[in-house]
């Protein structure tokens, strides 16, 4: 029997992914908030650290109080709601590509673009009646660990789930129900397995709602609604403790809400994606989906919402304008790409040189991507890098009320003071942890798509390479 092919570190990285991204996640919540500072300190002075020190300056509320089951009634009934919306509001529907063992696609239905407009509709007609103080802002900021653990939870039982149904895949293809296996995710070994998913892409029938394809669901529903949801909490926390909104929070969440929108609207464009053709739906994507995006996410906006940050004609202008250059390259070279497929002779794209591969496929060796084999993850890179950058040199310390911190505090509405103090700088571990994950994200992914293709492809591939050098970046990487 052949050897099993593992990806991610294999059977040991798994389990560290699986039970350790959720400590990070808390880790996150807990050692940066709105109680003693950015990062707490306690973790600036590990010497002086007690138990009861570290409880108080972080809020923890014991293992107990991270879970809420009215939280988690919340949290199902938004699930429902976006479900609703899913299955009544007008779609698009369309095919993917064909099934590796099946030869045939599935169906898909998109309308999230729609279906979160409805979403902000709602809330900004709450926010006309109720202002800072509509219930879905107040109730996201002072659950946020609770919604956190919320999600957590439902990732691991919605990940069971779908591992143990994944065994009632008839193997013996074609089959009639359309369903298979992962290529990489029935080694055998139940930690990998679970956590990169062994069925390709699991859909239930539910009454009402009819057959629900839940991966594409995840991806584009839940948590990337809710990422942009978390944001405009954070934004109306902010004008409850100081009677103001910054610049910094407003552009943040702008340009990430900008993002979200942007990837719902072209909703389809995920069915050539890698989690889609071929990742199976595993707790790495049900976590990734509706924990890890939302709640890392978020980050920049819920720092912000504590130490405010001005930036100015200047400071917007420069991260407008790294943003927008991220943005100019990932969209013209996919389009790009899109229309060599598709519309092979467009004027943008007719006569680019290629390699005829023995698939009867083309390799596109110029324009965009003549630069890199990947020139679109840069370009995804550098439009989210300035979802960090308005945090600056982030870090923030709490003083009481009355601590006459100086003319650099900022008080909040109940009389406490923040101030940079000795964290300045420290807080970057949190404000610019997703640039970093992002980077390697994209690297990795890189990786995994070389492999891919070379199976795909053969010699055409090492032709191809030899022709586009650069993996990412030119002359960089």
């Amino acid at each position: 029997m052949a050897r099993p092919s593992y990806e991610f570190g294999g059977p040991l990285g798994a389990t560290g992914i699986v039970f350790g991204l959720p400590i990070l996640l808390l880790t996150f919540t807990f050692g940066c908030n709105d109680v003693s500072g950015c990062p707490v300190p306690s973790l600036l002075n590990p010497k002086g650290a007690t138990w009861e020190r570290i409880v108080a300056e972080t809020g923890w509320p014991g293992l107990g109080g991270l879970f809420s089951w009215e939280v988690m009634g919340v949290t199902l009934g938004y699930y429902l709601f976006s479900m609703i919306l899913w299955r009544f509001l007008p779609a698009h529907e369309v095919y993917g590509t064909k099934l590796v063992q099946n030869g045939k696609p599935l169906k898909y239905r998109f309308n999230a673009f729609s279906a979160t407009m409805v979403q902000f509709g709602i809330c900004a007609v709450g926010t006309y009646l109720k202002g800072a103080d509509f219930v879905v802002w107040t109730y996201m900021t002072d659950n946020y660990a609770q919604l956190l653990t919320a999600n957590i939870v439902l990732s691991y039982l919605l990940s069971v789930w779908v591992y143990i149904r994944s065994f009632s895949v008839g193997t013996n293809y074609p089959n009639a129900d359309l369903r298979e296996l992962a290529a990489g995710g029935h080694t055998g070994n139940l930690i990998y397995d679970f956590y990169i998913g062994r069925e390709l892409n699991p859909r239930v029938t539910l009454p009402v709602f009819g057959e629900v394809d839940i991966k594409t669901w995840l991806e584009m529903r839940p948590g990337l609604t809710g990422w942009i949801l978390l944001d405009l909490a954070f934004i109306a926390k902010q004008y409850r403790t100081y009677g103001f909104v910054s610049d910094s929070i407003v552009m943040t969440t702008a340009m990430q809400a900008f993002y979200v929108l942007d990837g719902q609207y072209l909703e389809s464009g995920i069915l050539t994606m890698i989690d889609i053709v071929t990742d199976g739906l595993g707790f790495m994507l049900t976590f990734g989906d509706i924990a890890w995006v939302p709640f890392l996410y978020s980050t920049q906006c819920r720092y912000l919402a504590v130490y405010p940050v001005h930036l100015g004609v200047t400071g917007i202008a420069g991260v407008v304008s790294v943003c927008g250059l991220g943005y100019y390259i990932f969209r013209a070279a996919n389009t790009q790409k899109n229309m060599f497929r598709t519309r092979p002779d467009d004027p943008s794209v007719k006569g680019m040189s290629y390699i005829q591969t023995k698939r009867g496929t083309r390799l596109l060796t110029a324009g965009w991507w003549g630069m890199s084999r990947h020139i679109n993850y840069f370009g995804d890179w550098l439009q989210a890098a300035p979802f960090s950058l308005p945090t600056g040199f982030a870090g923030y310390v709490i003083l009481p009320a009355g601590a006459a911190a100086g003319e650099f505090a900022i008080k909040m509405a109940d009389g406490r003071e923040v101030i940079q103090g000795d964290a300045r700088g420290w807080g970057v571990f949190f404000t610019y942890f997703y640039v970093l994950y992002f980077a390697v994200l994209l690297m990795h992914r890189e990786r995994r798509d070389d492999l891919a293709c070379a199976k795909k492809y053969g010699d055409d591939w090492e032709t191809y390479k030899k022709a586009v050098r650069w993996r990412i970046l030119p002359y960089v990487y």
